[in-house]
Formats: structure tokens, sequence, C-alpha cells
């Protein structure tokens, strides 16, 4: 689990410092949006190929 959370990560420079995934510009907002709206694991990785499974798995996780 430690490492799941390892994934988010914060930078003031990028996205005003809002949680991200391992430094890119992909909020962690932004992911649990996709899936709000009824996206895919699968679709979401194909959408942003950068992102890997754990990364919306450490995503739901920080959610909660």
């Amino acid at each position: 689990m430690k490492d799941l959370l390892g994934r988010i990560t914060f930078d003031k420079e990028i996205l005003c410092g809002k949680p991200i995934i391992r430094g890119l510009r992909i909020s962690v907002d932004m992911i649990l949006e996709l899936l709000a709206k009824g996206a895919t694991e699968e679709e979401i990785l194909e959408d942003y190929p950068e992102l890997e499974g754990e990364d919306i798995k450490a995503a739901l996780l920080y959610a909660h």
C-alpha cells in the first residue's frame, strides 16, 4: 500500500501543488473524475499511455 501511495506526488510547479501521478501533469482528481464518469481502467490507460495500472490504483487508494 505504501508503494502505491508513493506514486502520488506534489510539486508546486505542477498543477499548483495538487496531488499528481509520479510527477506527471495528470492529477489524482482527473483520474477520479474519469472513473466517476464511467471510464474503465483500460480506457484511461489507452488515452494516457504514460500511466500504469498501478497509478489508477494509487489514485483510488489516495482518495480513500
